[in-house]
């Protein structure tokens, strides 16, 4: 059996922000028209087509659905052009990450893809999950699901030496995180509230020009090993907790392999192996750029990342139309 690296050796880092280039480009003609549907269909058959042409032997680990709920990228669905015969890849993907944020216009609106070797991502339910993130440079164990919000800023301040009224955190901006908003605000750290886009907002605990210490609170588990992927190439820690609302997603989850309902995981255990991340922004935010047209010129601007070698390449692109 190849290693991972070699397997993935056959599929170019570039290729990845061409799928995801094209997924932004077919998006971004929907910007402000208050259409989350129509945009996130113009993403997903983009980015279909572009997984399509290329050679490899993909499945959709994490997609837009189960089959009877999504008619392209569902999970399970198999993608590339060399079905049986090109490299075996699982593919994590969102075409759209903040269809809403497009719908109105908002910032960080991205397209999302992230493989890796097969059996190397979680698949994931569609199901919410508790997420604690921090970027790189922190001593192992500095995040605790099983810790309060307090208790975790503490550590994180305690590792940085600064004050906990020095920590900063992003936070989903849902009713279900007021008390946990309350309670980070209530010890005097700062609070980077996000419409939606969470992908973003954990990688964003990477960069030290966006201030973010880390990233607190719920959003969906798929998003979850989306974001793994990334942490991954660039470092960081990561710690996830499935939700169940009701005994449908429990089945759920059970249908998807996983047995063990309350288990907390760590990064490698939903984003293990070689891994290669790409993102290209839709709507300007603050990790990239949105498509911008002029003239017959559209503009792209998109990061790729890959786990084996720590690479993070920045990538503008111009694309001619018409």
């Amino acid at each position: 059996m190849q290693s991972a690296s070699k397997v993935l050796d056959r599929v170019l880092v570039l290729e990845m922000v061409r799928v995801t280039e094209a997924a932004a480009i077919a998006a971004s003609s929907l910007v402000g028209r208050g259409d989350e549907k129509a945009a996130d269909a113009a993403a997903v058959e983009a980015m279909r087509e572009a997984l399509n042409d290329l050679y490899m032997d993909g499945t959709v680990v994490i997609g837009e659905g189960e089959r009877d709920e999504a008619p392209m990228l569902f999970i399970g669905e198999k993608v590339g052009s060399a079905p049986g015969k090109g490299p075996k890849i699982d593919i994590a993907l969102d075409p759209l990450e903040g269809t809403t944020i497009t719908a109105k216009a908002g910032p960080n609106a991205l397209a999302v893809l992230a493989i890796a070797e097969e059996g190397c991502l979680l698949n994931a339910p569609d199901v919410y999950m508790d997420k604690l993130a921090v970027g790189p440079g922190y001593p192992a164990g500095v995040i605790d699901l099983d810790k309060s919000p307090t208790e975790n800023i503490a550590a994180i301040a305690a590792a940085k030496g600064v004050q906990p009224n020095e920590v900063i955190a992003c936070v989903l901006d849902r009713p279900r995180h007021e008390k946990l908003i309350a309670e980070l605000r209530g010890i005097g750290c700062g609070v980077v509230l996000i419409g939606d886009g969470d992908v973003a907002g954990v990688i964003a605990t990477t960069d030290p020009d966006t201030t973010i210490d880390v990233y607190m609170g719920s959003g969906g588990a798929p998003e979850g090993v989306l974001a793994c992927a990334a942490l991954r190439c660039v470092g960081g820690q990561f710690k996830g907790r499935l939700l169940f609302r009701n005994d449908d997603e429990r089945a759920r989850a059970r249908k998807w392999g996983i047995d063990d309902l309350d288990k907390v995981y760590d990064l490698d255990e939903l984003a293990s192996g070689d891994c290669i991340f790409a993102a290209t922004g839709v709507t300007d935010g603050s990790l990239l750029e949105g498509v911008k047209r002029k003239g017959k010129v559209m503009t792209t601007e998109s990061v790729v990342m890959r786990s084996s070698s720590g690479t993070v390449r920045w990538v503008r692109g111009e694309h001619r139309i018409g």
